[in-house]
């Protein structure tokens, strides 16, 4: 079906809903590397104006990636609660954006709204916002998980602590995870990306995050962060596994480039459920996304990149993780800029994921060769702390020696929960206490005598 909008005497065409959404999205290079961009401003200005008039059901009816070639979409469409979407069925998109906008819209409303939310509405009302539109609606969304703690509530903030070492050293590892937790960071999960894809690395990383976890009585979660076929083997072998990761993307082709299919990631939640190792709660899913992840694998099908990264949360909604993660300079200037696209790309996505009901957090990142530097950084972060962002990344020194990219600090963590007032996930606010980490939230000064720092330093593989 064609779309067409007349601006003064000119008519612009758009060839399918896919076109239209391409075109309405903001500049970004990975649109224009896939030739789906805007040819002018006023080109990018009439689809949006065409997109607003759209009714929201037209996505119900019209699907962006055929239905019988790609699973994602099936899953979309045959998992689309009808009865959620009936408050908003009414709307265009235009309609929806100012609804999401009103005072009167609570975090209730859009809870009971988000299961009938399907991707490409989420991604289509994003492209009619402003920046400061994407941070209102979002801060009102609500999504709270659970597994060792509470993560998710409002003027909370949780911090993924990142201990990459370039040689899985466990020494170097443990003094990562030492010095994060010593500025209190580490409640959303300790999570490390491994060099190595040795089963017996692989082990000795889980073991060591176990013994760490249960010496403590740390009220968090470990993720080592490989493959998901090597870590359904690992639980086989009765490794202890709390959640399962894995990189996901919007199109059947981009998860297959992954090494991966709905089916394999139903049967990894299956495995690490069978564990019951959570206390509070059964969400046991880790998930990592990032736009242009689906274009760098030649698997968008003629789909913008931030529509195909929605698409991405939909498989995430579909396992209850516990985080998601919009990873979002990471994959390069090639497909986000510089820093202005990759503010707008960081924002956007955590709208959508929020707006779907998933619980998403971000790396705020770049790579050395963006036009993109640390006070973009700074702009992105205090936006989506702003926003209600559920998690950041905390690397030391915010510089990833291992996957050689620029991330956020456990200083930037402190900085955004001065500034905003932000306070801990609850169980892990009071185990910083207990463990006189902190005194009345604020962190206290430590010497080599600490229980904690003798302790942590002690932590050797089984």
């Amino acid at each position: 079906m064609r779309y067409r909008h007349t601006v003064g005497a000119t008519v612009h065409a758009f060839a399918d809903l896919k076109d239209l959404l391409a075109k309405a999205s903001p500049a970004r290079s990975g649109d224009m590397l896939a030739g789906l961009a805007a040819r002018s401003a006023v080109e990018r200005s009439a689809a949006r104006l065409c997109l607003a008039e759209l009714p929201l059901a037209t996505f119900l009816r019209e699907a962006l990636v055929p239905y019988e070639s790609d699973e994602v979409t099936r899953l979309i469409v045959d998992g689309h609660d009808a009865s959620a979407f009936a408050a908003i069925a009414h709307l265009t998109v235009g309609d929806f954006r100012n609804w999401l906008l009103l005072d009167t819209t609570t975090p209730a409303m859009l809870a009971a709204i988000a299961p009938g939310v399907t991707p490409e509405m989420a991604a289509a009302v994003s492209k009619l916002m402003r920046n400061q539109d994407l941070v209102l609606v979002a801060r009102k969304c609500r999504v709270v998980t659970r597994f060792r703690n509470t993560i998710g509530l409002p003027g909370r903030l949780s911090v993924r602590l990142q201990p990459n070492h370039p040689t899985d050293d466990p020494k170097g590892v443990a003094a990562s995870i030492l010095d994060g937790l010593l500025y209190g960071a580490g409640d959303a999960v300790i999570g490390i990306n491994p060099v190595s894809d040795s089963p017996q690395t692989l082990l000795d990383l889980w073991l060591m995050l176990d013994e760490l976890i249960a010496r403590f009585e740390v009220p968090t979660q470990s993720c080592v962060l490989t493959h998901v076929t090597s870590q359904i083997a690992a639980i086989e072998r009765g490794a202890p596994i709390d959640l399962v990761f894995q990189s996901i993307g919007g199109t059947e082709d981009t998860n297959r480039s992954f090494g991966i299919s709905l089916a394999l990631l139903a049967e990894a939640r299956a495995a690490a459920l069978s564990l019951k190792r959570g206390t509070l709660g059964d969400n046991v899913m880790y998930f990592e996304t990032g736009q242009g992840s689906a274009l760098s694998a030649n698997a968008h099908h003629g789909v913008d990149q931030q529509t195909c990264e929605a698409r991405a949360y939909a498989v995430a909604r579909a396992y209850s993780p516990l985080l998601v993660n919009t990873v979002v300079g990471f994959i390069g200037p090639e497909y986000l800029y510089d820093g202005k696209q990759i503010i707008r790309a960081g924002l956007e996505d955590h709208f959508c994921g929020k707006l779907m009901g998933v619980p998403l957090g971000c790396d705020v990142c770049y790579t050395n060769h963006a036009e993109a530097d640390q006070d973009d950084m700074d702009t992105l972060l205090t936006m989506l702390g702003a926003a209600g962002v559920t998690y950041i990344m905390g690397v030391p020194g915010a510089d990833d020696v291992m996957l050689n990219y620029q991330s956020t600090s456990f200083h930037d963590a402190l900085y955004l929960r001065e500034v905003l007032g932000l306070r801990h996930a609850p169980e892990f606010e009071a185990w910083l206490e207990r463990m006189q980490v902190t005194r009345d939230g604020r962190l206290r000064e430590l010497d080599a005598d600490h229980a904690l720092v003798r302790g942590l330093l002690a932590v050797q593989p089984a």
